[in-house]
């Protein structure tokens, strides 16, 4: 049971999403300060909302699990927030970090065991699924490899795209809830303005998981165009898509171009310089739920809160 008001899982809270064409913005926060103005947004806009931080993204911002959700649940609390709500656990592979997110509360985590050879990404994730789902938890996975050109949240120079026959077998034998497809999306900064996305290759898929949510992560950067294609797939397409670097750019531009903090040098900052920061984050949230999934409006009609 999870002490966040309207917090959902993702079984929850993305079937709306996928039957209605839109898409639920999965918001990497990374640093405790960024939470309210993430969940302000939503709350404004009346958008259903994912918060998430990664395995890596605990580390480089020097946060634990719990110190993470207790700056959503002070946000929700601070806001008087309704609209439905889902904490995940991003990227992460070791047992001990998601069962530290579980016990603090997340109500959903991510295994990510996609650099294993396929059989042991099938192990992984599946021991997963047995331990959160035992506790009311929902599961995302990994198939294929993404490139990642800062290094936050996967590692490797080449993508390797989800094969759709083994993403079949992968969710049939794991028992994951939604799966993050590989087709060309990359974290971080793109260098080129529109990367190719495989759209037949989410289409194959879509048609072989007519009903497991899928995630596209990378969404930083990405033309708006090539979102809503990918979510507007016939079956439906996306129903959950990743953003983090666009948010902490947004942040650390308007405070006048400084370097990367911890989440503690962050709250140290000049109250004021900090607010202009944190304003950017919050402006570049709506214009990602407006623009960019368009799921505003849809927090009423999205899931009912879990009791």
């Amino acid at each position: 049971m999870t002490l966040l008001p309207h917090a959902l899982t993702l079984n929850e809270l993305l079937p709306a999403a996928q039957q209605d064409g839109y898409a639920v913005a999965a918001f990497s926060a990374r640093y405790r300060a960024c939470v309210r103005p993430v969940l302000q947004a939503a709350v404004d806009l009346r958008s259903p909302v994912i918060i998430e931080i990664s395995q890596r993204e605990l580390g480089w911002f020097g946060l634990s699990p719990r110190d993470f959700r207790d700056a959503v649940e002070q946000a929700a609390h601070d806001l008087g927030s309704t609209v439905p709500l889902c904490l995940h656990l991003d990227h992460s592979w070791e047992d001990q970090v998601i069962r530290a997110a579980i016990e603090a509360g997340f109500t959903s985590v991510m295994i990510d065991a996609s650099a294993q050879p396929f059989e042991d990404n099938i192990r992984q994730t599946r021991d997963t699924v047995e331990y959160a789902h035992a506790r009311g938890v929902s599961v995302e996975a990994e198939l294929g490899k993404l490139t990642t050109t800062d290094q936050m949240e996967t590692e490797g120079d080449e993508a390797l795209y989800t094969v759709p026959e083994e993403a079949l077998e992968f969710v049939e034998r794991t028992g994951c809830d939604v799966l993050a497809v590989s087709i060309g999306t990359a974290h971080g900064v793109y260098p080129v303005a529109n990367p190719r996305i495989d759209f037949d290759r989410l289409a194959a898929i879509r048609r072989l998981l007519p009903k497991t949510p899928l995630v596209l992560h990378g969404g930083s950067g990405l033309p708006a165009e090539t979102v809503h294609r990918a979510v507007e797939l016939p079956g439906g397409g996306i129903s959950k898509m990743n953003i983090a670097t666009d948010l902490e750019q947004a942040l650390l531009a308007a405070m006048g171009g400084i370097g990367r903090l911890t989440s503690a040098e962050l709250d140290a900052q000049d109250p004021a310089l900090r607010t202009l920061g944190l304003n950017a984050v919050y402006a570049e949230a709506c214009d990602k739920i407006q623009n960019f999934v368009r799921s505003a409006g849809r927090a009423d009609s999205a899931a009912s809160p879990a009791s």
